[in-house]
């Protein structure tokens, strides 16, 4: 992705949006860093990370993004996808304190995957031309990441990984969406208006 976008992409959010991604990219990292650097990749890890990942990160989507997207089906998906991702991360961090084993973080980090870059990446198709360039990326990346799930070996060790370096990539991501959005916009707040008058 370029480092700044045309100021069109403000067009489809309001001036106040870039926090979204840039909230969202902070909980990503900090659970990708967590994961990277921590030496216990039990299932119990891969769902405390899958949990802070989901419930946090929705929360973000579902509330701050509130009314900051101007597209109304849009804005419903991404809001769906927000509770869905909070009521995954919630179960998950539910699960982590009773013993769940791999098979429930493989289905869960599946469902994750699946069901909250589906939203995304419809979302992001209905705004293709400007912002939803991001949320197609994105959404697509998410599912890429379902897929690297259902054909990654049984093992711990593998799939937290994996959460962990989802969480890496989709953060620096968002930060790039954010800063650019933020650029974007301060250039359309600072472009003058068109001329009426003619020229000669």
């Amino acid at each position: 992705m370029s480092s700044r976008q045309n100021p069109a992409t403000a067009q489809a959010v309001t001036a106040s949006y870039w926090p979204v991604p840039l909230t969202r990219a902070v909980v990503a990292l900090a659970v990708g860093l967590a994961v990277t650097f921590l030496a216990d990749h039990s299932p119990r890890v891969g769902l405390i990370a899958l949990g802070v990942l989901g419930l946090a990160g929705g929360l973000v989507i579902a509330l701050l993004g509130r009314g900051r997207v101007r597209d109304l089906t849009a804005s419903r998906m991404l809001t769906g996808q927000g509770a869905l991702s909070a009521l995954i991360g919630a179960i998950s961090l539910t699960l982590a304190f009773t013993g769940a084993g791999l098979g429930s973080l493989l289905l869960l980090a599946t469902l994750f995957a699946v069901l909250t870059g589906a939203l995304e990446l419809y979302a992001g198709i209905r705004t293709r031309r400007t912002v939803g360039r991001e949320w197609i990326t994105v959404g697509a990346g998410t599912i890429v990441f379902a897929l690297v799930l259902l054909i990654a070996p049984l093992d711990s060790i593998a799939v937290v990984g994996f959460i962990g370096a989802y969480g890496i990539i989709l953060g620096v991501y968002l930060m790039i969406a954010a800063f650019s959005l933020k650029w974007a916009q301060g250039e359309t707040a600072a472009a003058p208006p068109p001329s009426t008058g003619a020229t000669r």
